[in-house]
């Protein structure tokens, strides 16, 4: 095999140059993935204490066609319960739900090689002998990835182990090369921790049992379907392989599909703020599989598990737990509990529904072992500091502080949601800008375009700088909101960014702020409109909107408001004078 090539194919005996992406020879069944739990001393596997709520479960008038998956026997039990099984169809249930998110970190290099960690190129261009897992290779641990760890660690609230170990993965899959993933077991360099988050209901606090470092695999790309099953061949890409991950699995705290979602977003935000990750979901670069079971509330003792997986947001993370809580009641309901089953699931978006994708007999053997090509990690004084030195405020410190300059919550909400977004009003606000002013921008005209043209704030050609200068020549009475409003699509492209008084100035824009000027464009309007004037001195004051419009339109948007309606206010007044003399 030639590691430059990008033309690979993986089999039992070895590779051979056959395509742009590897295709394994006979995919075997897919394995069970890792069992959802903490790692006690000794590597003896512990059951997470799972906190009791309750979140009653609400009927779905939708649901008979949602849940296709369920016979109908079960369905019509549900609905029309027999008189024996009356008392089982009583019975409240909660969903008790954890969930395991990879995050891929943002290192110019591999977890163990010096391949770019970069996403997309070619198919197995970024590949080399130590990322492909050729005899006689030795991995060399990239120390950014541990900085990067540590400073989520922190963020997270977790316990930073100064001394933990990576250890072999053992189970075989086309997309992993080496057929065995460098990970750590029972000694992950972050534990015990927490995520405090801000949900409609009230803080709530979500516990964090581990994070812990290992690389990722390759892709499967499956050809003829959209997924696995139905599928013609698979090929496999193996850029991603071999980069840095950190592993988050949570306490299984959560009770809802809204919980989770918010978890989500929030662990998101601090991978993002700190620059830890991208946190793209759509690029895989940020990963969850969730573990959804109900018991009847008030129980101890815990369903049965069921992980989900292929959610690539939010938004469906919550459907999809939200039709597996249904789909696990609904079974339950109808007697036929012994048909929740610990399995893995996909969350199919277009049928909107969970379906399996491999059964899962009993807990997987990994057969774990120390790895032996790497020491034991220890992390040094200078480490810590650097990586304490390193962090940024977090999306909750951010919040805070917002609230602290007086900007109401809804402001404060949606100003720290995104990265750029807060980046660029902190930027404005620095450079001189009233906070609520500022925030009016962005959340309004600003946001709108940066939607429309479908990029992040942190890609706009207007700087920070432009409007601060921008809010300033309103509140200086140099051009009008009006006028800003008008200028916006040329200063977001930058061209305000030498100087937004200069740019006005050479477009004419400035506003008329001169009396005599304005008193020339009113009378000039009153004189062009005699009719509307009578009527307005016979009693139809709201005639006066009328000849506002009209001196706007007549100084093409330039006249100054205030002195206008001032002036305007005057006027309209002698005439009314005069004409209550003359009657």
């Amino acid at each position: 095999m030639r590691c430059g090539s990008r033309l690979l194919a993986r089999s039992g005996s070895g590779t051979a140059g056959v395509g742009a992406l590897v295709a394994p020879a006979r995919a075997p069944a897919l394995l069970a993935s890792r069992s959802f739990g903490s790692i006690g001393k000794g590597g003896r596997t512990h059951a997470p204490q799972w906190a009791t709520a309750a979140e009653p479960l609400q009927g779905r008038a939708a649901f008979a066609a949602a849940a296709r998956r369920v016979a109908c026997a079960a369905a019509a039990a549900v609905a029309q319960p027999p008189a024996a099984s009356g008392a089982a169809a009583e019975v409240e249930y909660e969903a008790v739900i954890g969930i395991e998110t990879h995050v891929q970190l943002q290192t110019r290099t591999k977890a163990f090689c010096g391949c770019p960690n970069q996403y997309g190129g070619e198919p197995n261009s970024h590949v080399c002998p130590v990322c492909m897992g050729h005899p006689g290779t030795l991995p060399v641990l990239n120390g950014e990835a541990v900085k990067l760890a540590v400073m989520a660690g922190l963020a997270l609230n977790c316990d930073v182990a100064r001394r933990s170990k990576f250890d072999r993965k053992q189970y075989f899959y086309a997309d992993l090369p080496k057929g065995y993933q460098i990970s750590q077991y029972d000694q992950p360099i972050c534990s015990g921790g927490h995520l405090a988050v801000d949900t409609p209901d009230g803080p709530r606090r979500f516990g964090v049992t581990r994070a812990h470092l290992e690389e990722d695999a390759g892709k499967s790309v499956h050809g003829g379907a959209d997924g696995l099953a139905g599928s013609s061949h698979t090929l496999v890409d193996f850029n991603r392989a071999g980069v840095p991950l950190l592993e988050i699995v949570s306490e299984p705290d959560m009770r809802s599909g809204r919980d989770a979602a918010l978890y989500g977003a929030e662990l998101r935000r601090v991978v993002r703020f700190l620059g830890v990750g991208d946190g793209n979901m759509s690029e895989g670069s940020m990963r969850c599989d969730v573990n959804v079971s109900v018991r009847p509330k008030g129980q101890a003792q815990f369903g049965t598990k069921v992980e989900v997986k292929n959610m690539n947001s939010f938004s469906n993370m919550q459907k999809a737990i939200e039709f597996e809580i249904e789909r696990q009641v609904a079974l339950l309901r109808a007697g036929r509990g012994a048909e929740v089953v610990q399995e893995t699931r996909l969350w199919d978006e277009g049928r909107q529904e969970t379906t399996s994708m491999r059964k899962k007999e009993g807990l997987a053997d990994y057969r774990y072992f120390p790895e032996p090509d790497l020491p034991d990690l220890e992390l040094s004084d200078a480490l810590m500091a650097d990586a304490k030195a390193s962090m940024a405020e977090l999306p909750a410190e951010k919040r805070a502080r917002y609230l602290s300059l007086g900007l109401p919550l809804a402001d404060v909400l949606i100003l720290a949601d995104e990265l750029g977004t807060a980046q660029f009003f902190d930027a404005a606000v620095d450079a001189g800008a009233p906070p609520k002013a500022a925030a009016n921008w962005v959340m309004g005209d600003i946001m709108a375009a940066c939607k429309e043209a479908k990029i992040g704030m942190e890609s706009l050609e207007m700087s920070p700088q432009a409007l601060a200068e921008m809010i300033s020549l309103i509140d200086e009475g140099v051009i009008s909101g009006k006028i800003a409003k008008d200028a916006l699509p040329r200063l977001l492209a930058g061209d305000g960014n030498g100087g937004v008084r200069a740019f006005v100035e050479a477009q004419g824009m400035v506003q008329i702020s001169d009396v005599s000027a304005v008193e020339a464009m009113v009378d000039a309007v009153l004189a062009a409109n005699p009719k509307q004037l009578a009527d307005y001195c016979g009693g139809k004051t709201k005639l006066a909107g009328f000849f506002t419009g009209q001196v706007m339109k007549e100084s093409q948007g330039r006249v100054n408001p205030g002195l206008m309606q001032e002036v305007l206010q005057r006027r309209l007044q002698a005439a009314v004078d005069k004409a209550a003399s003359a009657a």
